[in-house]
């Protein structure tokens, strides 16, 4: 009886392992697919991605024409 019991902790124990893993995981793999599609986005239309946007060239940091759009027809952020 003592065996069943330890094993029916050891599996709600690692339910809940796998809970918190989880929890802390799905929000940084969407972060990334995020960044990769604004990243992607932006090289697609011939910007450069710097300061966490997307800009017509290092020094002139105007959006990218047509990467507002890539964003939209992607699926937004």
């Amino acid at each position: 009886m003592k065996e069943a019991a330890g094993e029916a902790n050891m599996t709600v124990i690692t339910i809940i392992l796998i809970g918190v893993i989880a929890a802390i995981a799905i929000p940084i793999v969407n972060n990334a697919m995020k960044t990769t599609q604004q990243k992607s986005c932006c090289t697609n239309v011939g910007g450069v991605w710097a300061n966490n946007t997307c800009q017509v060239s290092h020094t002139d940091t105007t959006v990218a024409p047509g990467y507002q759009d890539c964003i939209t027809e992607s699926g937004g952020i």
